[in-house]
């Protein structure tokens, strides 16, 4: 076991001072346009995201989130004129749906909601049945149709709460992958917002094969760790699907000496969690699972990925996944480089830090 794996992190371990300016308001000019921190040596090296296929090499396998984003961010009011916030987690069978939801008052079951939509010409009633979720903090609504055909007319992309202007039609562009398909995400998977057809056919051109998973990114992925004890915290759950034929290409990837690359910290918990129990195993389920150092990776060799928050759980799975004082290093250096971070920052590709690692 390594120094690293052997301490005991705590929440300041994560923490790091981010120059608000460096928080990206939009995305890069292109999709490819951004930059590329190259950190799978032990010196960084500054890249652009158009270099990717070069880092990687014949008989790699490259697994993407094909999760869509829709346009979960519906604004409304009570039946008492009170203003309401929802923000749809899961959508369930019979037009039932998961929401976070924020009002001066909370609803009680029973209660109408009147959900709006952005030019104020339509507008649908939706029923407050009760609460669920982790500590209750879900309100479970029904809606009087099929939920995605509403939420498309009356909701607003969901941008992440650190970019400060209104969705416009340039995120409803942007704010998703080329590749999305699968409806139901919250939020994007924002590592593959750097994917463009000219790079995708550079890495096809290379031998770089492809396979997807599905995983539906919640809102939760912007949840902060509230305590100090890092074993205290409760992660979100996320439904997530691995197709045989995603299974069965990293198997053959592995046993032909080749590594695996995802795409995403959302396609890297989807691997993990399928492999939990020892093996990969496909199917869909839910998943909570909290990535900290001293995790075993099972599926995962190299992860593209953002720059995440200080203190969140995602920098502690790239912490994981690269070590952890590789991976502070490589945040004082994009500071210091001014490189752009989170949803529409730019991009780092890392390699695995542990001792099998390809």
């Amino acid at each position: 076991m390594s120094p690293e794996t052997a301490r005991s992190f705590t929440l300041a371990d994560f923490d790091f001072t981010l120059p608000p300016e460096l928080i990206a308001q939009h995305p890069a000019a292109e999709r490819s346009g951004s930059r590329l921190l190259d950190g799978t040596g032990s010196q960084p090296t500054d890249r652009t995201f158009r270099d990717l296929p070069g880092l990687l090499r014949a008989g790699d396998l490259l697994v993407f989130n094909d999760t869509r984003v829709i346009k979960a961010r519906l604004l409304g009011s009570k039946a008492t004129g009170g203003s309401v916030e929802a923000l749809v987690e899961r959508v369930l069978p019979g037009n039932e749906v998961m929401v976070h939801l924020r009002a001066s008052k909370s609803p009680k079951p029973g209660a109408v909601i009147h959900f709006v939509s952005g030019d104020g010409r339509s507008r649908f009633r939706a029923e407050m049945l009760g609460r669920g979720g982790p500590e209750n903090s879900l309100f479970h609504l029904c809606f009087p149709s099929e939920p995605f055909a509403l939420i498309e007319q009356h909701g607003h992309v969901p941008l992440p709460p650190y970019i400060t202007h209104a969705d416009d039609a340039d995120d409803e562009r942007r704010y998703q992958t080329v590749f999305a398909a699968q409806p139901g995400a919250a939020a994007a998977p924002t590592a593959s917002l750097h994917f463009d057809e000219a790079v995708l056919s550079a890495l096809e051109e290379r031998g770089i094969r492809r396979a997807g998973v599905t995983l539906h990114v919640g809102a939760g992925t912007f949840q902060p760790v509230r305590t100090d004890n890092l074993a205290e915290h409760r992660m979100h759950s996320e439904w997530f699907d691995v197709p045989q034929a995603t299974a069965d290409a990293i198997e053959a990837t592995h046993a032909a000496g080749g590594r695996v690359v995802a795409a995403g910290t959302t396609t890297l918990r989807a691997l993990e969690s399928a492999a939990l129990g020892g093996t990969l195993q496909s199917g869909s389920r839910d998943t909570d699972i909290f990535i900290t150092p001293g995790f075993s990776f099972r599926v995962v060799d190299r992860l593209i990925t953002n720059f995440h928050l200080p203190k969140s759980t995602l920098l502690m799975l790239v912490s994981a996944f690269a070590g952890h004082e590789h991976m502070m290093a490589l945040y004082r250096h994009a500071i210091a480089q001014r490189y752009r971070f989170f949803s529409y920052g730019d991009a780092m590709l890392l390699s695995r830090s542990s001792g099998d690692a390809r």
